[in-house]
């Protein structure tokens, strides 16, 4: 029996022995698939390029090699102090969109922000920084948290929760997300660079571009109208515009507006003080805002960017020195910030704008050049040849004719002399009209009708629509055209001081017989109770000259007020 007894040990503790060496094979095998599998990981993570699904395999990744029932990266914000990304795995978008906003960094989440080193919970409501999960929030208990590192900036965090099968996250998982963190910074950084160098091929490509527009006479609005296409395309904006400054104000004017609603951009005027255009402009420097709708220091001008978060202005200098105007690109609210990194080509980007600004000026003013030269020449030549011929062709009719012996062809050639005299003074007329013209044009009542409209933009907050017909310059009397003038600039002051219009419209019309002038507006109308001494005023001036003088509310909202006057009379 003892015998028996003493055969059996050596065969359990072979069966022992067996049994350790089989769990080491186990365990050995284990180790050999989870490296493995990281190994996989980091291959998978490495190959891609385009940086939002470097950050979702990153996650994908992380989820399956610890087993963890859900996972996260928050990729923190500029500051420093929040998150402004965060993707999930293992959770729904239905439940998502249930428990409401993504975490921006608070608690448990920040801790790490403010901490950036590994950390591992056994129940992570038992941490002081724990504050709880929002309404709908999953049940989560163990808890694994790894920073990544791209170079020395810690780019954001991953976040593990709830290991499968009720364990806890161990050294050994720890240490496999650290790992992974390690390959993902690289992997990240690899995008970066790559997201970086398309761009600034894009911006290569715009710029050459728009260099072949400039040098085959592209006219100034095609040039900006490529620059802002190609500045909203490059940086993924919503809107682009444009802006000048207005001579002897301190405002600029939108002169070019591309996305969004633009039509109602186009032409709007705003202060230097209060805006992000006229502070880039003021600076020489470019200005960003991280919410351009809501930025409580941007409160110059009408309301025009809701929706419009993130926004840079950057100067358009000139070679003379100044500036020469601003580009202004606005993201969606929610969209990325600008970075340095993007500001930086954005600059080079915008030289070529201003070298489309000021060659425009250049050609505007050689094209003037060039017609006051042809003037000019035309001048000379109706003078030194026009005229010269036909008095010389007169002179000799009029001395055949007192060879003419039959009355009725003598008359015949007196008349066709004195024909030739009124064309020569047609045509000396036409020579000095050619030689005033510009002086005079800057007098006449369309310009000075723009004049007057431009000068309200300020008030305003945006650009009147207007439009003339008929021949403004030359049937309207001067003093007719002075009360024109003086009517327009009441009326449009009204609108801007009562009537909190949106839109106003200029119409005026030389029709032969009156001239006509009617302003529109979208406000608030003409008040059964109010002062209307600014209408009577309007009023009396149609009856000095025996015109009429109409105001009125239509059906469909706002004021219209008519002002004709007899020309002439």
């Amino acid at each position: 029996m003892g015998d028996e007894v003493r055969s059996r040990i050596p065969q359990l503790r072979l069966d022992e022995l067996l049994a350790e060496l089989q769990a080491r094979i186990d365990a050995a095998r284990g180790t050999r698939d989870r490296v493995h599998s990281l190994l996989e990981a980091v291959l998978s993570v490495g190959r891609e390029l385009d940086l939002p699904q470097v950050l979702r395999r990153i996650v994908e990744a992380a989820a399956v090699l610890v087993d963890a029932r859900y996972a996260a990266l928050g990729v923190i914000s500029p500051d420093g102090e929040t998150l402004s990304q965060f993707l999930t795995v293992g959770v729904s978008e239905e439940e998502i969109s249930r428990i409401g906003p993504y975490p921006t960094g608070r608690g448990l989440l920040g801790e790490l922000i403010r901490r950036p080193e590994p950390l591992r919970l056994l129940d992570l409501s038992e941490h002081p920084a724990s504050y709880g999960c929002p309404a709908h929030h999953p049940v989560m208990r163990t808890f694994l948290g790894v920073p990544v590192r791209v170079r020395d900036e810690v780019f954001g965090n991953l976040y593990l929760t709830d290991k499968r099968g009720g364990g806890e996250f161990d050294a050994d998982d720890e240490a496999v997300i650290s790992t992974l963190a390690v390959a993902a910074g690289v992997a990240i950084d690899n995008a970066r660079l790559y997201e970086e160098a398309q761009r600034r091929q894009h911006w290569l490509s715009a710029s050459a571009e728009i260099t072949r527009a400039l040098l085959s006479g592209g006219s100034r609005g095609d040039v900006l109208d490529l620059i802002a296409q190609r500045a909203r395309e490059i940086t993924g904006s919503q809107l682009a515009d444009v802006s000048v400054p207005v001579a002897g104000t301190d405002t600029v004017r939108v002169e070019f507006a591309s996305g969004g609603d633009a039509a109602a951009r186009l032409g709007l005027t705003v202060p230097l003080e209060g805006s992000l255009s006229g502070r880039a402009f003021t600076t020489g420097q470019p200005e960003t805002s991280a919410d351009l709708a809501g930025d409580p220091g941007l409160h110059a001008g009408p309301r025009r960017f809701e929706g419009l978060g993130p926004a840079v202005a950057v100067p358009l200098g000139r070679a003379e020195g100044g500036i020469g105007g601003v580009l202004l690109l606005a993201r969606e609210v929610g969209g990325a910030a600008f970075t340095e990194q993007e500001i930086g080509p954005l600059l080079g980007f915008a030289d070529q704008a201003a070298l489309a600004l000021e060659l425009g000026e250049r050609r505007r003013d050689a094209e003037q050049l060039a017609m006051l030269e042809d003037r000019d020449r035309i001048a000379r030549d109706l003078h030194d040849l026009a005229i010269q011929r036909l008095f010389a062709t007169g002179m000799t009719l009029q001395s055949a004719a007192r060879l003419i012996e039959h009355p009725g062809a003598a008359d015949r050639v007196l008349r066709a002399v004195g024909d030739l005299d009124e064309t020569i003074k047609i045509i000396r007329s036409t020579i000095f009209g050619l030689r005033v013209r510009d002086a005079a044009s800057a007098q006449g009542l369309r310009a000075r009708v723009v004049r007057a409209a431009e000068v309200a933009q300020a008030s305003l907050g945006f650009a009147p629509r207007l439009s003339m017909e008929g021949l403004l310059d030359t049937d309207v009397p001067v003093e007719i055209a002075d009360q024109v003038v003086a009517v327009l600039g009441e009326a449009l002051s009204n609108s801007a001081r009562h009537a909190g219009a949106a839109r106003v419209e200029v119409v005026l019309r030389a029709t032969g017989t009156q001239v006509v002038l009617t302003v529109r507006d979208d406000g608030v109308g003409i008040p059964a109770q109010g002062r209307r001494s600014g209408l009577r005023n309007l009023a009396e001036r149609a009856e000095k000259l025996g015109g009429t003088f109409e105001a009125v509310s239509p059906p469909e909202g706002g004021t219209r007020l008519e002002w004709a006057v007899p020309l002439g009379g």
